[in-house]
């Protein structure tokens, strides 16, 4: 699948400049930087261990189309995955695009969107987004997710309180009794389940933006990386990956 898909895209894309192919393989290999934590992107392993689904396979068609060999670079989180863009340790990572994020790496628009939403427990008076935001209210949510950092910037009155990763926030929800668990709609469900008498709000307060990045001191490649997820979004690729891995909660972003 992945070099049909790769020579599709490419005969869109065009031959890469090869200024580009050098500023991506400077290392030997187009180094992919992948958040093993995102479990829509990453929904399983390979028999070696290695990451597989959408991200991993997009990470895979893009190395395809610039003729390059490509290393997987996993971290666990998106937080040091997106640290180690001044440390040169990948050359395009797959993650959520963030304006805090922004100010070292350079992102091409959307391939995929995830919703977020909260989590409320039972019995809570909780019935809209903004019953949420209010003062004396407490917001449990995984610490440095892209809609972690969005809460950040956007709350006004309630407080947060952060764990490391999902479980860490989701056991702050239930052990310190908090009014709402800040999450990605697909595991909410799952939480949903667990615990009983919860229920989700509806509607979103944001949509997480899974973009390609590049470091700024690699900024050449910026626009072929753009042109390569514009052409995965509008040939329906994006979406292909999606019902390959029978991905549920992942959306195909808008084109571009």
């Amino acid at each position: 699948m992945i070099s049909e898909e790769a020579r599709q895209i490419g005969a869109i894309i065009g031959t890469p400049p090869e200024s580009v192919r050098r500023t991506l393989s400077r290392h030997g290999a187009l180094r992919a930087g992948i958040n093993l934590s995102n479990f829509l992107l990453v929904s399983s392993r390979t028999a070696d261990g290695g990451p597989a689904g959408v991200s991993p396979d997009m990470a895979a068609i893009l190395a395809a189309c610039l003729g390059l060999q490509l290393r997987y670079i996993p971290y666990e989180s998106p937080g040091p995955l997106a640290d180690a863009a001044e440390r040169d340790e990948w050359d395009v990572a797959l993650v959520g695009a963030e304006p805090q994020r922004a100010a070292i790496i350079d992102f091409t628009p959307a391939y995929t969107e995830i919703e977020a939403t909260y989590l409320v427990p039972a019995g809570s008076s909780l019935q809209s987004m903004a019953d949420v935001d209010q003062k004396g209210r407490r917001i449990a949510v995984a610490a440095r997710t892209a809609y972690g950092l969005w809460l950040e910037r956007n709350i006004q009155a309630a407080g947060l309180v952060t764990g490391e990763g999902f479980d860490g926030a989701y056991r702050h929800f239930v052990d310190q009794k908090l009014d709402a668990l800040a999450g990605l709609r697909p595991k909410l469900i799952e939480d949903e389940k667990t615990l009983p008498g919860s229920r989700m709000l509806p509607g979103r307060f944001m949509a997480v933006q899974q973009a390609l990045g590049t470091p700024k001191a690699s900024g050449i490649a910026i626009d072929y990386l753009k042109s390569f997820v514009a052409a995965a979004v509008r040939t329906g690729l994006v979406g292909r990956l999606i019902a390959k891995h029978q991905v549920v909660g992942l959306s195909v972003a808008a084109a571009h």
